[in-house]
């Protein structure tokens, strides 16, 4: 009998996941068919945004003891407040989800010939060539396998639209088995 409802939790369990996912599907299609409709003229101060952020991510950080060190110039600009939190929240969650237990996380951002240059770099497993080349394609994900990496596979997706919506360039620079840089310049 017991073992019934052992399944039956086990079934219910996964169902709730799957309406979970599907969820936050939804929502993050839903916030990249409304992106055109942002404000663009925000005046937004980068490094408390950033600290806003970190913040916001530190017990998904807390659950792998990751650390978080950051190197954050005091720089304002105007833009998207929209756009540019959804775009470092999800480049700073992505580190989180593929950096390992105990693993750091550094953040930055600077000023360079008039343009803001924002890095996130993790010490997790680094991409391979082929990966690195797939890596901002919708539903695409790495490690299929990894099921405690749970997402929708269009964080980097929408990181991507966000930096062409801000007319902005993104670049990534990865060693395998040594960690991942995003660069983005703004």
């Amino acid at each position: 009998h017991s073992d019934v409802d052992a399944e039956t939790s086990k079934l219910v369990q996964f169902q709730i996941d799957q309406v979970d996912r599907l969820t936050s599907l939804v929502r993050t299609l839903l916030e990249m068919s409304n992106l055109q409709s942002v404000s663009r003229s925000d005046e937004i101060e980068l490094a408390p945004l950033i600290d806003e952020i970190l913040t916001d991510l530190t017990t998904l950080a807390e659950q792998k003891n990751i650390t978080f060190h950051q190197n954050c110039e005091d720089i304002c600009m105007i833009g998207s407040d929209t756009l540019i939190y959804r775009l470092l929240f999800n480049l700073i969650e992505n580190a989180i989800k593929y950096t390992p237990a105990n693993g750091q996380i550094f953040v930055s951002l600077h000023l360079e010939q008039n343009k803001v240059i924002f890095s996130v770099t993790d010490n997790g497993p680094g991409l391979s060539e082929i990966q690195k080349e797939r890596i901002f394609d919708r539903f695409y994900r790495v490690d299929e396998s990894r099921a405690e990496v749970n997402g929708t596979g269009l964080g980097l997706a929408i990181v991507e639209k966000n930096v062409q919506e801000l007319h902005g360039t993104i670049d990534v620079v990865s060693i395998l088995g040594k960690g991942t840089t995003f660069t983005v310049s703004l």
